[in-house]
């Protein structure tokens, strides 16, 4: 059932954003380890970072989603009320 209030009410999709970090996450590791043994110190530096920032998201992910539905409501959870007038 939609009410008009999806974008205050917006919940995020966790597992996919689960699965891109996962993807990222391979994708940076590869690219760092590619770049070192190549001997371009500037875009495995660049990976390493990426790496970083992927894994911290893929850990925030993994926290929010052991939260339980509290948190991130399955499909069986309805839609929240629309917020009343301020």
């Amino acid at each position: 059932m939609r009410t008009g209030s999806e974008p205050v009410t917006a919940r995020s999709p966790l597992r996919m954003r689960f699965w891109f970090s996962v993807w990222g996450l391979a994708w940076a590791a590869f690219g760092t380890v590619a770049f070192a043994l190549t001997g371009r110190a500037g875009w495995a530096a660049a990976c390493g970072a990426l790496l970083v920032v992927v894994a911290a998201d893929l850990a925030w992910v993994v926290h929010r989603m052991r939260q339980g539905a509290h948190y991130q409501p399955g499909r069986d959870v309805p839609p929240y009320e629309p917020p009343g007038p301020s």
